[in-house]
Parts: C-alpha cells; structure tokens; sequence
C-alpha cells in the first residue's frame, strides 16, 4: 500500500457494522488532501466478518487486510496494524461506527506541529454503565499519571508512524498511546470529536474488566515509564567521525 496516511481499523465480530463502515470511510478517503488507505486487522472474528473484509478489499484497492490466528485482544490489534503499515503516519478507529472518519478532516491541520492528534469524545451516546466506568478509568489514569489527556481511549487518532513505531508493546497498550508517544517528548492535540450510538452488535467489554484492565494496566505502565530509554543518534557527529578514520588511513 502507497500513500501518506494508513488508517488501522481492528475488527473482531463486527460484520453488522462494516458495511456501513465503508460507506462513511469512504467519505474520508474520497475527500481527504493527502493519500489515504485503510488497513482491516480482523482479529480472530468468528462472524461473517472476514468475508466482508475480503470483498471490500477484492472491491476497492484502498482498503487490504490481514487476519490474526486467534483473538490477540485490541492491544495486539493496533500494534500488528502499527508493525505491517510503512506510510508515515498512522491513523486509527474503530469499525462500530460510533466514531466518524470525517472527523480526520479536523486532525490534518495539526500533523505538522504534533506528534499526534487524539479525539476527545465529549457527547458520548454510550450506557450507563459504559460511561461511568470510563470516566472512573480516565479519573484514576490522570491522577497517577498525569499525561492531561482528557478520553485517551478515544478511537479516533493520528500518530506519525516514527512515533508509533516505537511504542512499546504490553497487554492493555492500547490504553496509554497517547502517554506513551509523550514518553518519547512527542506532543499530544486533543480534539472534540463526534460519538454517536452503536450501530449493531454489541460491546465487548463490561463493567468490572472496564476497571480492573485500567488499574492493573496503569501499574505496569508506571513500571515501563520508570524503566524507559530514549535516545537519539547524532549523525553529524557519526559522520565526521567516519571522516577523520578515513583520513587517517589515507
């Protein structure tokens, strides 16, 4: 795939939503001033979902796929779409359609000035119980941490792929991109962005791993933050050294 911008989109059991996935993807894809193509990560769907993928795929060459052997969960997900993508930069979102791709539009401006632009989701058409476990999640995430972002799960995001690269992969990762492209001194631009009721199919989490995933995933964060490195090589520095062996030699 050749482009720009590739977006990931994980999907596991989806199949009631990604043809009207595509019809609003493609509004993005038709619209967009830079080039854009989407990356389908099926991750182990046991619906349909798979041959839809493939037909969209067959159908419209902006859109390729690849299939994980078993549900890896969303963490892998991303990072198997963050690992196969060599564009530079690296959009994701969600297949439920409770985000709209449209609202790439308002991240665009940004990507030459931060590292990432991530979606703040702040009329969220969710349950209940959905949203008071995220807002408890998002409460606890920013007192321990601190990284001021205000929806870091929000399925609507653009990292340039140097930075996305790089993230360090653990089991709940997909929780902390955000925190973790700052770990490597990239800034964050947060975004309101749109939300609406899921299409079809159904969550696939409830209310307590909505809260004991977060916690324990918070804690091996902390952990890999303290242990980090960071670095940078300086090629000038590289080169002229090179250069004064050679003339030595000579």
């Amino acid at each position: 795939m050749t482009g720009e911008l590739t977006i990931i989109v994980p999907v596991y059991n989806e199949e009631g939503s990604l043809p009207g996935f595509k019809v609003e993807m493609d509004k993005f894809l038709d619209a967009s001033p830079i080039p854009s193509q989407v990356l389908f990560v099926n991750d182990g769907s046991t619906d349909g979902s798979v041959s839809i993928i493939q037909s969209i795929c067959r159908q419209d060459d902006r859109y390729d796929h690849i299939s994980m052997t078993k549900n890896c969960g969303l963490s892998t997900a991303i990072k198997a779409g963050i690992d196969y993508i060599s564009t530079p930069l690296t959009g994701y979102i969600d297949a439920d359609l409770q985000t709209s791709p449209s609202d790439f539009h308002r991240y665009l401006p940004y990507l030459d000035r931060y590292a990432m632009v991530n979606g703040i989701r702040v009329k969220r058409h969710d349950g209940l119980v959905k949203r008071l476990s995220s807002r408890i999640a998002n409460a606890f995430r920013r007192s321990v941490i601190h990284d001021g972002i205000a929806d870091t799960c929000c399925p609507l995001k653009i990292i340039s792929s140097d930075y996305a690269k790089k993230i360090p992969f653990f089991k709940g990762m997909h929780r902390f991109i955000p925190a973790l492209v700052q770990l490597q001194g990239g800034k964050v631009k947060q975004i309101d962005v749109n939300h609406f009721e899921r299409f079809a199919g159904t969550p696939k989490y409830h209310f307590w791993n909505r809260l004991t995933g977060p916690f324990i995933d918070t804690i091996a964060f902390i952990w890999i933050r303290k242990r980090y490195i960071n670095y940078e090589i300086m090629d000038e520095i590289m080169t002229t050294s090179y250069k004064r062996k050679d003339a030595a030699s000579v």
